[in-house]
Order: C-alpha cells, then sequence, then structure tokens
C-alpha cells in the first residue's frame, strides 16, 4: 500500500485510555468516540499510511493508581494490561465498522480475542493493509503503555510514533495552570529529558532515540491534526534526534 503525498508511510500512534472516555463521568468507554475515532482512522487509512495503535487502559485502570489503594503492583499492572486488551477490541470493532480490516496482538497471549504478537506475523498484516492494533503492554509489570508503543514502533520499523494527546504540543510548563508556557515546535530528545518535560518515560524516549524514530505530540481532538503531519505540516511539537 504505497503512500501517495505523505512524509510517513508507516505510524504507530499512541493514544491514551483516557481518549476513548465519555465526557464529565460518563463510560469508560464511549461508543460514540470510538466511532469518531474510527472515522478518523479511516480518513489516514485513505491516505496510503500503514496504521498500527497502541491504547492505553488509565480510563480502566491504572497499575500504579491500584498500588496506591493496596493493590500489588505486578498484579495491578497485569490489570492494567488487561484493561488495553478491552479498549483494543472496542477500537477492532469501531473500526471495522467503517470498512478497514484490522488484527489486535496481544503481548498476552489471549487466543479467543486475540492473535499473540509476532513480529512476522505483525509485518505481513501490515503489508496487506490491516489496521493493528497492539495490546498487552509489552507484556511485563513496570513498562508503561508508552514504552510499549515505542518498542512496537521499533519493531515493525514505524516511520514516527505520533502521541495523541490533549494539547497542542510540548510546553515549558503546563499551559493550563502556566500562562507564559512556552510550545517548542522541535525539541531533541536529550533536551526533552533534561527539562525534565513530561512527554514520555524515559524508557520509551531511550527506544526511539536509539532507533531513530521521532515523536510527533499533538492535540489529538483537533481536527485534521493526524492527516497535516502526514502531509509534512509544521503541528504540534516534534521530537527528534
Amino acid at each position: 500500500m504505497a503512500s501517495t503525498g505523505c512524509k510517513y508511510k508507516r505510524i504507530l500512534l499512541k493514544l491514551s485510555g483516557e481518549a476513548l472516555r465519555g465526557p464529565d463521568g460518563g463510560p469508560c468507554i464511549d461508543a460514540e468516540i470510538v466511532a469518531r475515532i474510527a472515522a478518523r482512522i479511516k480518513r489516514v487509512a485513505e491516505m496510503g499510511v500503514e496504521i498500527a495503535l497502541v491504547a492505553g487502559g488509565g480510563n480502566i485502570f491504572r497499575g500504579y493508581q491500584g498500588e496506591q489503594k493496596g493493590i500489588d503492583r505486578t498484579s495491578g499492572d497485569y490489570m492494567g494490561m488487561l484493561a488495553t486488551i478491552i479498549n483494543a477490541l472496542a477500537l477492532q470493532n469501531a473500526i471495522e465498522h467503517v470498512g478497514l480490516d484490522t488484527r489486535v496482538l496481544s503481548a498476552i497471549e489471549m487466543n479467543k480475542v486475540a492473535e499473540p504478537f509476532i513480529l512476522r506475523r505483525a509485518l505481513k498484516h501490515l503489508a496487506v493493509g490491516r489496521v493493528l492494533l497492539f495490546a498487552g503492554g509489552t507484556g511485563n509489570p513496570y513498562f508503561s503503555t508508552d514504552t510499549a508503543a515505542a518498542l512496537r514502533a521499533s519493531e515493525i520499523g514505524a516511520d514516527v510514533l505520533l502521541k495523541a494527546t490533549k494539547v497542542d504540543g510540548v510546553y515549558s510548563d503546563d499551559p493550563a495552570k502556566v500562562k507564559d508556557a512556552v510550545r517548542f515546535e522541535r525539541i531533541t530528545y536529550m533536551e526533552a529529558i533534561s527539562k525534565s518535560l513530561k512527554i514520555m518515560d524515559a524508557a520509551a524516549f531511550s527506544l526511539c532515540r536509539e532507533n531513530r524514530i521521532p515523536i510527533v505530540v499533538f492535540d489529538f481532538f483537533q481536527v485534521g491534526t493526524i492527516e497535516a503531519i502526514l502531509r509534512g505540516e509544521n503541528v504540534g511539537t516534534l521530537v527528534s534526534g
């Protein structure tokens, strides 16, 4: 599936689990929101781009939050991994309803609902135009879904990792709290780490830096942002070497 006029041919989109949640304390998975996400994925696919997604599980359960309430961290992290599989299945259902073929590949074997992650199989799916949903994190506790996204992006040879957020890039401070916070258009991995910017965790940064995968942090909820990034427009913040 050759891309037409796109800067990136193969992308990995990292969504937070919260992106699937309904507004104002609504359901943890809002069917209308998931349907809108699927419609956006279809528009990207129609540009001839190979797409893989990693969704977090924070709309359902976060391991470190469970630890604060007395749940063993390892058990909590596995619970969070299972939450990502639930989100992946919801996204798969919605994406297939808009006419795209998909596969859920899980780091935790769950053969009734997902394929196990096997790199060669994943690459074959991408080659024939299927949208991939990587679930189950890395399959190991103590690793975030950001790290899982960076790992999968490295394994499949993604041209870019798109980090979807609620703000339009990376700022020097929290723009919701600091009026004079400055948005960066470009920043290096090392600058992001040295400035302690809360973009992704250190393990995820290290994987992207070592494998030369640029990260674009952008406002997912602004319509047309993904398409603009793929066309090479200056959207969000580019984190690279």
